[in-house]
């Protein structure tokens, strides 16, 4: 720069107002509030590295990246516990009955056995079956958890930003469609 009554060019001037991170103001050489108390519109926002070197401007857009985690939902137990029953089964059972049994003794018989006359006593043992109870335990299913995956399908959204390139030609040298990308 030079003495202080001289003009600053263009380029110089352009250096300052970035060195203070200021715009140029409203073009009759003074700068409105917003610029004055640092505040920045959208116009002045330019972020220096969107530029490739070549007077062009890179446009960014974010795009959602959906994926899945995966995540306790919750603990199921299995319990084993002992639950009674009344169960009645029908058995078949004998039992033995006494019955007078009769024979007459023919005449060879008679001789063969001489006896005297007197009291006598006979006895008969009878028998029966009765229903006997035992309990056994016997392994009769295995019981397991296990999973599977259902799968489903769920809509998730977000909201995204995009970067517009607009052209600000005052001139208008631009047609009207293609001063926006």
């Amino acid at each position: 720069m030079g003495r202080s009554d001289e003009r600053l060019t263009g380029s110089e001037e352009d250096e300052l107002y970035r060195h203070y991170g200021i715009g140029h103001g409203n073009g009759n050489g003074r700068t409105d509030a917003r610029h004055a108390t640092g505040e920045r519109t959208d116009r002045d926002r330019t972020d220096r590295t969107d530029r490739t070197g070549d007077d062009a401007m890179v446009r960014h857009e974010e795009n959602l990246r959906v994926g899945t985690e995966t995540e306790e939902t919750g603990r199921v137990a299995l319990r084993k516990y002992v639950v009674t029953e009344d169960q009645t089964v029908t058995v078949p059972v004998s039992h033995e009955e006494v019955r007078l049994e009769r024979e007459p003794i023919d005449g060879t018989e008679a001789t063969a056995r001489p006896g005297a006359m007197g009291e006598a006593e006979h006895e008969v043992t009878l028998h029966r079956e009765r229903p006997v109870v035992d309990k056994t335990t016997e392994a009769v299913e295995k019981v397991r958890l296990g999973t599977r995956t259902v799968t489903e399908d769920e809509k998730v959204s977000d909201t995204v930003r995009k970067e517009r390139i607009e052209v600000d030609d005052p001139q208008h040298a631009l047609p009207r469609d293609e001063r926006r990308s």
